[in-house]
């Protein structure tokens, strides 16, 4: 599959779940960072489809949507891994866990890494150092970025029920770990589109105190290290 490029927002989880799944099928792509503001690096984009990242362009086709980008991927890249269990009831389970990261795990995160204060700013410099602003945006993103995320932060919480983030987050991942049992991969013996979603979801806040939480599951840590150790070896250069 030749001339990938995604369009992608750093902090994006559902950015990192497509590069996730790229690496470990050894798709080469380039990265083009958005501007989440005006978005004014997005390609042109079919009708009715949201001005959102991820999107990719690739052979002339563009796609939009995280878990439409990966099926894309699967349906026609047909020289690496397959993502896509074969037998039935494990591909049920593949999505059944890609659902869970698209609607509940990449929706708790954030209350995580801009859950206090101090874990907001951080973020925000995070967004300033990574994304493409100009000098001005640069600053107001992180003078006023970080009190944005944290009212974004509290907004979840109180949607979900309240609660501590830690807590949300601690009840997903056991969710997470009762999928993964005492398996190598959710699926089993194979990696699956369920370990790349929540691979790359949770790559996403590698430098966020809550991921050194998250690894202190021994079982979620050796897992975490088995995908990592896939996409690294598959990754292919552009």
């Amino acid at each position: 599959m030749d001339n990938v490029t995604l369009y992608q927002f750093e902090l994006c989880p559902y950015c990192h779940k497509v590069k996730a799944a790229m690496e470990a099928k050894g798709i080469a792509f380039t990265k083009v960072e958005v501007n989440p503001m005006n978005k004014k690096e997005l390609p042109p984009l079919p009708d009715g489809a949201p001005r959102k990242v991820p999107v990719i362009r690739v052979n002339g086709d563009t796609v939009y949507d995280s878990t439409k980008i990966v099926e894309y991927l699967e349906a026609r890249d047909s020289s690496g891994l397959r993502l896509t269990p074969s037998d039935p009831k494990l591909r049920e389970k593949s999505e059944l866990v890609e659902r869970w990261v698209n609607d509940d795990l990449s929706y708790v995160l954030p209350t995580v890494i801009y859950g206090t204060r101090g874990e907001a700013l951080k973020a925000a410099q995070v967004v300033a150092k990574t994304s493409n602003f100009g000098f001005v945006q640069n600053a107001m993103v992180r003078a006023g970025g970080s009190l944005i995320m944290h009212q974004v932060a509290k907004r979840i919480v109180a949607k979900r029920g309240g609660g501590t983030p830690a807590a949300m987050l601690a009840a997903e991942m056991d969710k997470f770990e009762d999928w993964l049992g005492d398996r190598d991969f959710v699926c089993g013996s194979e990696i699956s589109v369920g370990d790349v979603a929540t691979h790359g979801c949770l790559t996403c806040i590698r430098d966020f105190p809550a991921f050194a939480t998250i690894m202190a599951r021994p079982r979620v840590a050796a897992w975490f290290t088995r995908v990592q150790a896939i996409r690294e070896h598959n990754r292919a250069l552009p």
